[in-house]
């Protein structure tokens, strides 16, 4: 199994060959997937403290394919968080600062004369990786932040007309800020729907603020770095591996009855789309691997439906003003739909 090399600009226009895993993936066992989970959680929660539900959420959603969104307060560890993930599961990394004069061009990379060749060469920009860290994605226009939604819903970016596939694995992990409004874009739905979940950090107990700041004297520098874990082979493996468990048909269900049922709530105008019951499914089947099961379990649906659902839900003015929040919704929907039978498929199928 070999790596292709790097994108490299090349003459003409000619379309680049991402960075890719050349050879078919062998999936990896459910077991073996939980005990690769665990070092990585263990690897990150060395540096990153007080964060273990979220990281475990990344986590499961990165295994599901899909990309996070970190929205809290500044100085709470999201930076620190993506970059440890994404060196622990041994992708590239790129973070690009996002800022109001940032161009589309800027993520996507550009066409570039070449006097040399009296040609057009293609520059790769910094979303060719294999986790793109856009911080304060909020504090850029709407124009730059869609240069994002074709990368993050197909793999590829399109310049001038040209297609270019991204590498595999791919991830976006962004950060946004929401105490500020001055200077920053609130992301539309269609943005936000791109991301699988959207996490909080919070606050850490005064014992792991307070492990914090010995960490910080402990290792005499400010830049605080993971060791690897794995190879980015081994992190498409995983991801595999995740794919070869099935779900049952009642949890699948469950999953539409909740999204359905945001739909029809009284605080919402636009409730979860078939993307937010998808959401559901994928990554609560990533946390049940990550606990060692091949099987998803309804609580593995109820702890990420907040992530999941949450920020795809668009409240009415009445709901907005009254300071009902999106996450109350759903957890009124959690308490309000009954959760699916406790006999399964496997089970009725062995029944006499």
């Amino acid at each position: 199994m070999t790596l292709e090399p790097a994108p490299s600009s090349t003459g003409g226009g000619t379309p680049l060959a991402a960075t890719s895993i050349t050879e078919e993936v062998v999936p990896l066992a459910v077991e073996e997937v939980a005990r690769l989970g665990a070092d990585v959680l263990a690897r990150v929660e060395s540096v990153v403290v007080g964060m273990r539900e979220p990281l475990e959420i990344a986590l499961a959603t990165v295994l599901a394919g899909g990309h996070v969104l970190f929205e809290d307060v500044p100085g709470l560890g999201k930076t620190l968080a993506a970059r440890s993930i994404a060196s622990a599961v041994g992708l590239d990394f790129r973070r690009l600062q996002c800022t109001p004069d940032l161009l589309p061009s800027d993520i996507t990379g550009s066409f570039v004369y070449v006097p040399s060749t009296a040609e057009f060469e293609f520059r790769p920009g910094p979303v060719f990786t294999g986790l793109f860290l856009a911080d304060e994605i909020n504090r850029t226009s709407p124009k730059t932040q869609s240069a994002l939604l074709e990368a993050m819903a197909e793999g590829q970016v399109s310049v001038e007309g040209r297609s270019f596939a991204l590498p595999r694995p791919f991830h976006v992990v962004a950060t946004a800020n929401p105490i500020e409004s001055e200077g920053t874009y609130a992301l539309p739905e269609a943005q936000l729907d791109r991301f699988m979940v959207r996490l909080g950090v919070g606050y850490p107990d005064a014992s792991g603020e307070t492990q914090v700041l010995l960490a910080r004297i402990a290792r005499r520098h400010e830049v605080a770095t993971v060791e690897p874990v794995m190879e980015a082979r081994t992190l498409l493996a995983m991801q595999a591996g995740v794919e070869r468990v099935d779900v049952d048909p009642d949890i699948a269900a469950y999953c539409v009855a909740l999204a359905a049922a945001t739909r029809r709530h009284r605080s919402v105008e636009v409730g979860a789309s078939p993307r937010g019951s998808q959401g559901l499914l994928l990554v609560a089947r990533a946390l049940a691997v990550l606990a060692g099961r091949d099987f998803v379990i309804p609580d593995d649906v109820k702890r990420v439906a907040v992530p999941v659902l949450a920020h795809r839900l668009t409240l009415t003015v009445q709901a907005w003003t009254s300071g009902v929040s999106a996450a109350q919704v759903v957890l009124e929907v959690l308490s309000g739909v009954p959760g699916p039978p406790a006999i399964g498929a496997r089970e009725r199928e062995a029944a006499p």
